[in-house]
């Protein structure tokens, strides 16, 4: 259940506002702690990498499960890359944005590009005016009723788990994320981020082909790259698409409530917890996108009554995926199947 506890009596917008001064102190990052995780993340990612190939080259199938922590340790790369472009990994802004452009290359997204998209979905988040661009496809019941048949069986298709997160990596990280046509009116730098971060795969392709053939670099590459992928999808839909997130339009929406109310709080187990770079804290990372992902556990332990806002287990999270309808009357995500009985 998602319990509301405000720091005071006051309404709910100011008191938001109340977690952003509370906050402020937290978003310094340590340089050194920021270069310890960056190696410690970077160093297990290619020697599970080298496992994954060497079992690969000598025929020892069963250390193909090496590609599995590879996996886990390219979504903490990202995880990385995704601080990076809030500015909060170094706090300076040549280095954070050089260090995302490199990560970019191994995770198969062009940092500028995806940079620009995620600063729109901060902007935006729980704005159902704002909806479309770097978040999940969220249809009110009205609007999913105002559809036609076909439209509704491609939602309905969209939102099916076997798509979310079998069919959308591949399509996210292998098609979609190699010509940034959502950010034509963006200037050029989407388009010279994407260009150059495909140029670089393609040399990266090109020298792995010279040094161990490309379709042993392909085998082993490709499956961490869809694994990290599903699971940082994941993440994403599970961070915002919980029964009692927040979704308001016009005067209503307020960007404290949104991003504190709106994101959950993701308690993971702990390894899973640093796997992922801490981002299970979501509410408070949308509210205050400039603190490092490895400061984030101060805040809920200076702070504990902000670990009940959105809290959602491991277990609970499974239970989200039927969630695809935002009921406007009872302000809550609701299945197809509810959404049908309470709207006869």
């Amino acid at each position: 259940m998602n319990t509301h506890v405000y720091p005071s009596a006051s309404p709910v917008e100011q008191d938001a506002r109340t977690w952003l001064k509370i906050l402020a102190k937290y978003r310094q990052p340590r340089i050194g702690r920021s270069a310890f995780e960056l190696l410690v993340t970077i160093v297990p990612f290619a020697c599970f990498w080298a496992i994954a190939y060497f079992s690969l080259a000598y025929g020892v199938w069963y250390g193909l499960i090496a590609i599995i922590p590879a996996a886990a340790f390219l979504l903490r790369l990202f995880m990385i890359q995704h601080d990076c472009g809030h500015g909060s990994f170094f706090a300076r802004r040549a280095l954070d944005d050089w260090s995302g452009r490199v990560i970019g290359v191994l995770t198969m997204t062009p940092y500028d590009y995806w940079r620009r998209s995620h600063a729109a979905h901060h902007a935006s988040a729980g704005n159902l005016d704002e909806r479309g661009t770097g978040d999940i496809t969220t249809l009110t019941i009205s609007e999913y009723r105002a559809l036609s048949r076909l439209k509704r069986l491609r939602y309905r298709l969209y939102r099916h788990p076997l798509v979310m997160f079998g069919i959308g990596p591949a399509w996210l990280f292998l098609l979609k994320q190699r010509l940034p046509f959502g950010m034509m009116k963006g200037g050029a730098l989407p388009w010279v981020s994407t260009m150059t971060t495909n140029a670089a795969i393609l040399a990266c392709a090109a020298l792995a082909a010279w040094a161990i053939g490309l379709g042993p670099f392909l085998l082993v590459h490709l499956p961490i790259v869809l694994l990290a992928g599903a699971a940082g999808i994941w993440l994403f839909y599970v961070q915002h698409q919980f029964e009692e997130t927040h979704w308001s339009a016009g005067e209503d929406w307020h960007f404290p409530r949104a991003a504190l109310h709106g994101a959950s709080h993701y308690d993971l187990p702990l390894v899973l917890r640093w796997l992922t770079g801490n981002i299970g804290i979501h509410h408070v990372h949308h509210l205050s996108s400039r603190i490092p992902y490895y400061r984030l556990p101060e805040v809920l332990r200076d702070h504990p009554q902000l670990a009940d806002i959105g809290r959602i287990t491991l277990w609970d999270s499974l239970r989200c995926v039927k969630l695809v309808l935002w009921d406007d009357r009872r302000q809550r995500l609701v299945s197809f199947r509810d959404a049908a009985a309470a709207h006869p």
